[in-house]
């Protein structure tokens, strides 16, 4: 019973409109503060680590947290690297630099250095830096809500999501052609194909990692709606960004099954990894649209 309360999905985050016109970056950093802390403060914390029951026996949540826990890191990496930089040139925030590896700890790690502690000083360094988008010079913090920065982060954003397209459609497995040498057809192309199949006790895994990353992207892309709202209506990329959240919304639909079932494309049984796949690759397929829009002049 403990585990089946442990293993719940939470909610997906409200979005507080904390950001202004001098000081925008409060909405993004602090709902990237609000799932690190979900994350450890969840019902039976942070379970990836752990080596007792009932967590050592619970495999989807772990799979769960672990997609969260990437796109944890693909943002404080891109706040580091990009939104709170002028240029490349320019200094990087000291909260942000202590705060970005400090997530990178091994999530399966249950001695030292314990994920757990790494994380929530992580966060303290981000509650910091968010304190300081308010203060005033030279204690002030930045954050630059331009095109470009948007635009780095969601090129990563966009390989995880192929990615993960990719692994889910191997539930009912998919071949691939191995580059061939020129003038090379016909049966030598029959004889590169290499079929890529997820072995069925790891599906379940793939498909809660998914509803992990699309629920943390879905948080995040909320947030970025606020901070970014100026330069989203100036390039023209509203429509674009509202289809990513809706595809993300609909992959947090609620299963109405206890088993991730694994059945054929156009067999007699469900397959919730096609399905999943299908909300991932139109989300792709939006985001895609959405860097075009905001790399225009």
């Amino acid at each position: 019973v403990m585990g089946i309360y442990w293993s719940s999905e939470p909610e997906v985050l409200r979005v507080t409109d904390r950001t202004s016109k001098s000081s925008p970056g409060k909405a993004t950093v602090a709902m990237l503060n609000d799932v690190v802390d979900l994350l450890l403060k969840k019902p039976g914390g942070f379970l990836s680590n752990d080596i007792m029951p009932p967590g050592v026996l619970l495999d989807n949540m772990p799979s769960w947290e672990f997609g969260v826990l990437v796109q944890v890191r693909d943002l404080s990496k891109a706040l580091r690297e990009s939104f709170s930089r002028s240029q490349s040139q320019s200094n990087e925030d000291p909260d942000l630099a202590l705060a970005e590896p400090r997530f990178n700890v091994d999530h399966k790690s249950w001695a030292v250095p314990w994920p757990e502690r790494e994380y929530a000083e992580g966060q303290a360094f981000l509650k910091s830096y968010l304190l300081r988008l308010d203060s005033a010079p030279p204690a002030a913090a930045e954050f630059f809500a331009r095109a470009d920065n948007l635009r780095y982060w969601l090129a990563t954003i966009e390989t995880r999501l192929g990615s993960l397209s990719q692994r889910l459609s191997a539930s009912v497995g998919h071949s691939r052609v191995d580059g061939l040498p020129d003038g090379k057809v016909g049966e030598d192309i029959m004889r590169t194909r290499r079929v890529n199949k997820t072995p069925w006790l790891i599906v379940d895994n793939v498909f809660y990692e998914a509803r992990g990353t699309t629920w943390a992207l879905l948080n995040f892309l909320r947030a970025v709606r606020v901070d970014f709202a100026d330069i989203i209506e100036k390039k023209g990329a509203t429509a674009s960004l509202e289809q990513i959240i809706y595809e993300l919304e609909m992959s947090q639909t609620p299963l109405n099954t206890p088993v991730i079932v694994n059945g054929q494309g156009f067999g007699l049984f469900a397959n919730h990894s096609l399905v999943m796949a299908s909300y991932i690759s139109r989300a792709n397929a939006a985001l895609i649209d959405l860097r075009d829009l905001l790399a225009r002049g």
